[in-house]
């Protein structure tokens, strides 16, 4: 970053040259183009003085996603990321559920059972736990990588770490010196010290798969074929599970993914960038787009689950 200074015009205080808003009140320095459309404008007239509680700040990344990092940005250990990734554990839990609902077992052995009965209710409850581990590890992981990709896409883009650095303090894990972006200025500046907590409001960018994980479980129960089976290893017929995997019906679950991390989930992630490091929209969102489409061709549109659809 830049050693040359600029002085806010509203508050007075010095800003790096290369700020895009005061650091103090929040005052815009620098102007862009894409800042003019609603969900890239960046929000300086507005008294911040209490955080939005949980349920709204995942409602607003979805309807004002720059208000809610603006106002995640004040505070970020209430960012709500560990709470959307818990939800979207949930959701894969109601998945696998969803999709074993298609197998109606109706017999154990040739002995019918009572959709009640606690073998049954114990095998779905198997299912649902099954799939939220599964879910929650895989998208904890996956995630995380993405994270640790938008973040180095950004070090080329705008100089993501050093802009860290340079507010934070000179260690990655940031604990010793750090200070919110953006201090409440009410006659005077007030400094708000705390730690960046960059994973967790970096992990708020992927609140898009709540919806499109519903979206998905509707679709299961929905366009899957039903079979009844009775579940005994005599009767284990693999034909039954082939008519599900083989379905066309993965190709849109693949596709509604693959447009999510392609589009949904790289608008969101250059906000929360651009929030953390107060750097360029313009240059963090071609970053970001990037990164996610790569990763839609290689993770989704590679699968031959979405060839055999189309082919």
């Amino acid at each position: 970053m830049s050693d040359a200074l600029q002085r806010c015009p509203r508050c007075g205080n010095e800003n790096p040259a290369d700020s895009y808003q005061c650091s103090f009140c929040g005052k815009r320095l620098r102007f862009e183009r894409i800042e003019n459309i609603g969900i890239f404008k960046r929000i300086e007239s507005e008294a911040w003085t209490n955080p939005l509680p949980w349920y709204l700040k995942i409602a607003y990344l979805f309807i004002r996603p720059n208000y809610a990092f603006w106002d995640i940005n004040h505070k970020r250990k209430n960012a709500p990321g560990f709470l959307i990734l818990l939800f979207n554990s949930l959701l894969w839990g109601l998945m696998g559920l969803a999709f074993f609902s298609h197998f109606q077992i109706t017999s154990i052995s040739g002995q019918a059972i009572s959709p009640l009965s606690v073998w049954l209710i114990s095998y779905q409850l198997s299912v649902f736990i099954a799939f939220f581990i599964f879910g929650f590890v895989f998208q904890f992981v996956y995630f995380a990588i993405l994270i640790w990709l938008f973040s180095k896409a950004a070090n080329y883009a705008v100089g993501f770490s050093e802009r860290l650095e340079s507010r934070f303090g000179e260690d990655e894990k940031f604990e010793r010196k750090e200070m919110s972006p953006f201090s409440i200025y009410k006659g005077g500046t007030i400094l708000q010290k705390q730690q960046s907590h960059k994973f967790k409001m970096m992990l708020c960018a992927f609140a898009p798969f709540l919806l499109i994980n519903g979206i998905k479980i509707l679709i299961i129960l929905i366009a899957f074929p039903s079979t009844t089976m009775d579940a005994s290893l005599e009767s284990f017929n693999l034909d039954i599970y082939n008519n599900l995997f083989n379905s066309p019906v993965w190709a849109v679950l693949d596709l509604l993914d693959a447009l999510t991390i392609a589009i949904w989930i790289p608008i969101l992630s250059s906000i929360a960038i651009r929030e953390l490091g107060n750097s360029s929209t313009y240059r963090v969102l071609i970053s970001s787009i990037i990164v996610g489409v790569l990763v839609a061709i290689f993770f989704y549109f590679m699968r031959p689950t979405l060839f055999g659809a189309f082919i």
